[in-house]
C-alpha cells in the first residue's frame, strides 16, 4: 500500500523523480528516462522553466506553429499558435487564406474594463450601509494609491467602486464591485491587490462607524479577488463579402453555402448541445494564440462560456446573415489579454510570439485573438456543411497515427500518397501500412 510522502516540496528535482518513479512505476529507469528528455540543455533556461510552478520534474512541450497570411484591419499578420490538435494551424491558415483576398478582417475593441468584487457579509439596516459606503468610498480609494500610482500614470486605474445589495440571493451577502482599466496587463495582481486593500479599509472604517450597532460594525470580508468574467472587456471581430464571390466548392453554389452556413449559425444559436462544440471549435483558436503569447487560457475560456450563457441559455458566440446580396460573418466575445507582466517578460518563446506580431498592445492582442477565432469558426463550419469534419480532420490525424504504428519515413511517404484518395480512420491506415510491409517483405 502507497503511503503519503511529507516535505515533497522540498526534496530536489531528481529526488523528487526518483520517489515518483519508484512509487507509481513498473520500470522506474524507463521513466526517468522519458522524464529527463525533456530537460532543457541550457541548466539556465531549465532554470527559468523550473521555477514557473512548484515541484516541476520536466517541460511539457506542446507544437508552437504558425498561421501566416491573417490580414487584419489592413495589416499583415502571422499568427503564432501552441496547440496539439492536429488540424487547428491548417484550418486557420485555410480561413485567412480565403479571407485575404475577401477585404480580411475587421475588428474593434469595444470596451476592456475588468472586474472584481469584495464579498462580504453584514447583519444589520441596509440604509445604514448604504450611507457608511458613500462616506467612505473616498478612502476606498486614498488608500490604494500606492498600489495604483504607476498604472493611473499610465491612464488606467480604478473607474468605479459600487455596493451591491445581493441579500435576495443570499442572506446578508453584499459585494463591493470594483471597475478598473489595466491597460497592456491582465491586471489580475493589481486587481487583487486593490480589493484585499478596500476590504481592509472598509472592515476597519466600519469598526469605527458611529451610526453602526455592535452588530452592524463587524463586517465579516469572505474573499476578495478579481472576476473572470468580463462582459464588458469586448472584442468585435468579422468578415463579409458579396455572396457569389463566397464558395470555392464547385459542387456547391455560392448561394447554397451561403445559406447553408447562415442555418449552421442558427442551429448552434437555439441548440445548446451543438452550441457547445461550435464554441469549441472557436476556442480552438483563441486558446492556441493566448497560450502561445503566455496569457491564462483558462481564464479566457472560464469568461467566454460564461458569456455564451448570458441570456440565460448556452448560445454560439458568433453570427451570420445574408443582406442585400451580402454574406457577413461575426462575434463579439470577452478577453481580458496583457502583454506585459507574468510570463510575457520571462518565457523566450512568448517573447517570440509578440515580436512575431510586431510587440501588440493588449488591445491589437484582443483583435488577433479574436479573428484567430472567428477564423477557426469558419473554417469548420465550412467543412461541416461541405465536405464533412471528417475527411479535413483525418487526413491531418493521418500522420500521429502513422507515428502510433512506428512507421518509417519512406512507409510515410506512401501512406500520404495512398490516403490522398481513401478514406482516413485508424483501421484502415492499419491495414494498408500492414499490406505495405508485407508486400516490402515478398
Amino acid at each position: 500500500m502507497r503511503k503519503p510522502i511529507n516535505g515533497f516540496s522540498k526534496l530536489s528535482k531528481l529526488d523528487k523523480i526518483k520517489w515518483i518513479t519508484a512509487t507509481y512505476f513498473k520500470d522506474a529507469d524507463a521513466a526517468t528516462q522519458a522524464i529527463k528528455q525533456y530537460w532543457n540543455t541550457d541548466k539556465k533556461l531549465q532554470q527559468l522553466h523550473d521555477e514557473f510552478i512548484e515541484n516541476t520534474i520536466t517541460n511539457y512541450y506542446l507544437p508552437f506553429g504558425v498561421a501566416p497570411n491573417f490580414l487584419i484591419n489592413g495589416k499583415l499578420y502571422t499568427i503564432p499558435m501552441a496547440i496539439e490538435e492536429s488540424s487547428v494551424v491548417a484550418a486557420a491558415s485555410n480561413a485567412a487564406k480565403f479571407w485575404l483576398d475577401r477585404g480580411g478582417f475587421k475588428t474593434e475593441v469595444i470596451s476592456t474594463t475588468k472586474i472584481g468584487q469584495v464579498h462580504f457579509m453584514y447583519h444589520g439596516d441596509y440604509e445604514k450601509l448604504q450611507k457608511f459606503f458613500t462616506s467612505v468610498k473616498p478612502k476606498l480609494i486614498e488608500d490604494t494609491q500606492q498600489i495604483t500610482r504607476s498604472m493611473e500614470k499610465r491612464g488606467g486605474g480604478i473607474l468605479d467602486i459600487e455596493l451591491k445589495n445581493k441579500t435576495k440571493d443570499l442572506k446578508d451577502y453584499y459585494q463591493l464591485h470594483a471597475t478598473f482599466e489595466t491597460l497592456d496587463a491582465m491586471g489580475a495582481n493589481f486587481i487583487n491587490s486593490c480589493l484585499e486593500q478596500f476590504a481592509k479599509t472598509f472592515k476597519s472604517e466600519a469598526l469605527h462607524c458611529v451610526h453602526f450597532s455592535e452588530a452592524e460594525s463587524h463586517i465579516q470580508i469572505v474573499m476578495s479577488i478579481l472576476s473572470n468574467y468580463v462582459p464588458n472587456c469586448l472584442v468585435r471581430a468579422e468578415v463579409s463579402c458579396p455572396v457569389e464571390d463566397l464558395n470555392e466548392d464547385t459542387s456547391m453554389s455560392s448561394k447554397d453555402f451561403a445559406q447553408k452556413f447562415v442555418q449552421a449559425i442558427k442551429i448552434a444559436e437555439i441548440e445548446p448541445y451543438r452550441a457547445v462544440t461550435h464554441n469549441k471549435g472557436i476556442m480552438n483558436g483563441i486558446d492556441a494564440v493566448v497560450l502561445a503569447t503566455g496569457n491564462d487560457f483558462r481564464a479566457v475560456e472560464a469568461g467566454v462560456h460564461a458569456y455564451a450563457a448570458r441570456h440565460g441559455k448556452y448560445s454560439s458566440l458568433s453570427h451570420a446573415e445574408i443582406k442585400n446580396g451580402v454574406f457577413k460573418f461575426w462575434m463579439e466575445i470577452p478577453l481580458a489579454l496583457g502583454t506585459v507582466g507574468g510570463l510575457t517578460n520571462l518565457h523566450p518563446l512568448v517573447k517570440v510570439a509578440l515580436e512575431m506580431l510586431g510587440q501588440p498592445t493588449a488591445k491589437e492582442l484582443m483583435q488577433i485573438v479574436a479573428a484567430a477565432g472567428l477564423a477557426q469558426n469558419f473554417a469548420a463550419l465550412r467543412s461541416l456543411t461541405t465536405t464533412g469534419i471528417q475527411e479535413g480532420h483525418m487526413k491531418m490525424h493521418l500522420m500521429n497515427i502513422l507515428n502510433q504504428l512506428n512507421a518509417t519515413v519512406k512507409e510515410k511517404e506512401k501512406m500520404v500518397a495512398y490516403f490522398k484518395n481513401n478514406t482516413v480512420t485508424h483501421s484502415s491506415v492499419e491495414a494498408a501500412l500492414s499490406n505495405l510491409r508485407l508486400l516490402a517483405n515478398n
